[in-house]
């Protein structure tokens, strides 16, 4: 692996395009970075590498630097846990495995949803699909396109506050790995696992500190702090334990388009995070301009 660039501006690495649940396409998430005024962009969408060559065809257009990435699902018991999984090699078999499973999973439980959800509302598998691309990881968010389509709901925010929010009983999990079997895949493809949005439920909820130095022995190499649902009350507690653990802060928009209010680039990190998550990738390279 050739040495780890210079990084002379801020990231955000934490987006998604059409390839999982964003309303836009890699290549536009690109132009939309740059008119941002970020150094470079990761590339994260759900359990899928699909979106990294359109992307990276990009890079020279745009001015801005592409970190491939991914983020990865896991559970802990009943609750989703997600890990950003950057620079890993996308051919990684145990990876490619996993990831399947999980895509799998994910239409499989998106099918059972909407076949529920029809029985009161007036919705098919044929609206998912409507809004959705070739290759999409299909999951509740286009679910909540097709039910503002249907004119059930005014946003996708408000289906996921309404319909497809657990107490409405139309909605149920689908298969992840737990959170330490998710790092370890990480590292053994090369890549630099991050712990996504911790706090997006509170303080009382930040993971504990046993559960977190297991994943830091198995390689967690840090938390996403700066995040826009992170609440205001759990970031001393995270930044606490980042530094308790040796762990790198960073900070990002979790970019969907229109599908979500976040804003490119409102929260980023900085440039020796950035050249740090570059020294300890081993599975694949940033696309520099």
């Amino acid at each position: 692996m050739p040495e780890a660039p210079a990084v002379d501006g801020e990231a955000d690495l934490h987006t998604h395009s059409t390839v999982s649940d964003g309303t836009e396409a890699p290549a536009e998430l690109m132009r939309q970075a740059a008119r941002a005024g970020l150094w470079g962009v990761a590339l994260t969408d759900h359990d899928s590498t699909s979106g990294w060559a359109e992307a990276a065809a990009a890079v020279r257009d745009t001015g801005v630097a592409l970190i491939p990435g991914m983020e990865l699902s896991t559970r802990e018991g009943y609750t989703s846990v997600h890990v950003l999984a950057y620079l890993i090699d996308p051919l990684d078999d145990a990876l490619l495995e996993e990831t399947a499973r999980i895509r799998e999973s994910r239409m499989t439980r998106a099918e059972e949803i909407v076949r529920r959800i029809g029985r009161d509302y007036p919705l098919s598998w044929d609206d998912v699909l409507a809004q959705t691309v070739e290759g999409t990881t299909i999951g509740r968010p286009h679910i909540a396109d097709a039910l503002v389509a249907r004119g059930h709901v005014a946003t996708r925010s408000a289906a996921f506050d309404g319909i497809l929010h657990p107490r409405a009983g139309y909605a149920q999990p689908h298969y992840a790995p737990d959170p330490l079997t998710g790092v370890r895949l990480i590292r053994a493809a090369g890549g630099v696992p991050v712990l996504a949005h911790p706090g997006t439920r509170g303080a009382e909820r930040v993971i504990p500190p046993e559960r977190l130095a297991k994943l830091v022995d198995a390689g967690l190499f840090g938390l996403e702090v700066d995040h826009p649902e992170n609440l205001e009350a759990a970031k001393p507690r995270l930044r606490a334990l980042a530094t308790r653990f040796g762990l790198r802060v960073t900070g990002s928009s979790d970019y969907h388009g229109t599908g979500k209010p976040n804003r490119l680039g409102e929260c980023r990190t900085a440039p020796d995070v950035v050249e740090a998550i570059i020294a300890e990738g081993r599975g694949s390279a940033p696309e520099l301009p």
